[in-house]
């Protein structure tokens, strides 16, 4: 069944968000709030859908394109570190959801996306001032959906910042929040952790689509094979049930399709980040089944002659990331400067990166997520509220007396607030 059926006019009429509207007045490209994916993905079960950090363009060409023809329901991202202010990629939080608009005009995408602001990361009172200034202008641009991030800090100090940046966020829009930091084996999210937080976010009448856990996964390249902690996660979400709120997996590159067909199968995780592996397809590094880039014996990334970017590009690429004494890690600052320079590229190899992230991207929607055919559900969910807002997905159950700012830090004191190491991992 195709996303174009008969409801899909009525969808585009009422399903895109204010902002949308606006920016794009006559567009014909569903764009939706973050809530409708999370609905559509929770309506089919056992299943959870992409969302593809568009580190370049055409990450997120390719992979609209698989959502496309696995007519499922799809989430454009980026993070606070790749597209924000000091941003390491060109696409940007105030950039992102104009590519996206385009490109589904273009290709004729039918499928609802959604826009989302990844890692909105909260780090210190400073970074809560900025934040004041630019959430709303990320809206204005047209973002329909924003983790906020705090999760770097203590948690009473987590939840404090995600209550009083909460009214920059319109109500319609999907929200995310995130307990312990995401960094593999070490500071893992507790029941009692992620409890703290929704519990304190629905004494306030706030009511996440989704909670981030650190369940055992690194962001960018996997150097361990511990992987994602399916029973830790099924343990959190099964105490957070009451709450209605669903999960967000991150950190999936890496990790083998069994072990994410069971994050999908058996908690309930509605959304699945996927970054590197799909800058690397576009790059035309070597990409093992788990999305994971390859290196040789020396270290090096292995380029497949004849995919991604041509071999004089991925020669300076490497020479550029040599000079700078680049490690593996660190290649994902190239996608800044080397924008251009790949969308200056022939339209003959533009496509074969483009399609390098279509093949990855629909396998795993089809194969591994379950995703297809959620299209369809998230038109109905919007044509079943009558309305782009769907409204809380919980109610509330907590007292608000009981999680003042005095009463948080309490509780808060009987926490285990070990996060782990120190580092880099909010990509």
């Amino acid at each position: 069944m195709s996303a174009q059926h008969t409801g899909f006019d009525k969808a585009l009429s009422i399903g895109r968000p204010p902002n949308i509207v606006k920016l794009f007045p006559n567009s014909k490209a569903l764009i939706v709030s973050g809530k409708v994916m999370d609905a559509a993905l929770a309506q089919k079960g056992r299943a959870m859908t992409i969302a593809a950090n568009g580190r370049n363009h055409l990450v997120i060409r390719g992979a609209l394109m698989a959502a496309q023809k696995a007519n499922a329901a799809i989430i454009i991202e980026i993070a606070k570190s790749e597209g924000g202010a000091k941003a390491y990629c060109a696409t940007n939080y105030w950039n992102m959801a104009s590519q996206v608009d385009q490109l589904m005009n273009e290709l004729g995408i039918t499928v609802p996306v959604a826009v989302h602001a990844d890692h909105y990361g909260i780090k210190g009172p400073k970074d809560i001032a900025q934040a004041k200034v630019e959430i709303p202008t990320m809206f204005e641009a047209g973002i329909t959906s924003i983790a906020i991030d705090a999760s770097h800090l203590p948690d009473a100090d987590n939840l404090l910042a995600c209550l009083e940046l909460n009214p920059l966020i319109p109500d319609w829009a999907g929200l995310e929040t995130e307990v312990g930091e995401i960094k593999g084996k070490e500071g893992l999210s507790t029941v009692d952790e992620a409890l703290f937080l929704i519990r304190g976010l629905n004494a306030h009448g706030i009511f996440p689509n989704w909670i981030a856990l650190n369940n055992g996964t690194a962001h960018g390249i996997q150097s361990s094979d511990l992987g994602i902690q399916v029973e830790l996660t099924k343990d959190i979400h099964q105490a957070l049930e009451p709450y209605q709120v669903s999960g967000a997996q991150h950190g999936t590159s890496g990790n083998d399709s069994a072990r994410l067909r069971r994050i999908a199968g058996e908690t309930r995780t509605t959304k699945a980040n996927v970054a590197t592996a799909l800058q690397m397809l576009t790059w035309g590094v070597k990409v093992n089944d788990f999305g994971n880039a390859e290196l040789d014996e020396n270290k090096q990334f292995i380029k497949v002659p004849g995919q991604g970017v041509s071999e004089v590009l991925w020669a300076e690429m490497t020479a550029y990331a040599a000079e700078r004494n680049y490690k593996a890690g660190d290649y994902k600052n190239l996608n800044l400067p080397f924008e251009n320079k790949m969308l200056s590229q022939p339209a003959a190899i533009r496509d074969r990166s483009a399609r390098a992230v279509e093949d990855f991207v629909y396998r795993l929607l089809t194969q591994v997520f379950n995703a297809g055919d959620t299209a369809p559900l998230a038109i109905e969910a919007i044509l079943k509220a009558g309305s782009y807002d769907l409204g809380p997905k919980a109610t509330r159950l907590e007292d608000p007396a009981s999680w003042t700012a005095e009463k948080i830090r309490e509780k808060a004191s009987h926490l285990n607030q070990d996060k782990g190491a120190k580092g880099d991992f909010d990509d």
